[in-house]
């Protein structure tokens, strides 16, 4: 039981635990992008591919990077990003659903013309 105990207490000084749990993100998130039907659940697909992209950078920048600060201004460019994304995709959400009275991708047949 000690073993097993020291192996979950010394997790954070790997970096596959990370990566592995990034790698999760990353196929939920696309997953979420293939599957699903709503253009909000695609929205939060893109913001899981994001929050993967961030925690990868920051793993590698804890363990393999000299300079620490370069994984922490990328991860903020891509909370930046993702924020702006989020704001300009909602605005776009909301004029299609005032035009066509739906969100589903497989409703809006008009703009695939």
């Amino acid at each position: 039981m000690k073993t097993q105990l020291d192996l979950l207490l010394t997790l954070h000084t790997q970096p596959a635990p990370y990566l592995v749990i990034a790698a999760f993100l990353l196929a939920v998130g696309l997953y979420g992008m293939i599957r699903r039907r709503t253009l909000v659940g695609m929205l939060i697909s893109g913001e899981l591919i994001f929050a993967a992209a961030s925690l990868n950078f920051m793993a590698v920048n804890r363990f393999f990077a000299p300079e620490p600060a370069i994984g922490l201004i990328v991860v903020l460019f891509i909370m930046g990003l993702a924020a702006a994304e989020v704001a300009i995709a909602l605005s776009i959400v909301i004029a299609v659903y005032r035009n066509y009275g739906s969100i589903k991708s497989r409703e809006l047949a008009d703009l695939k013309r």
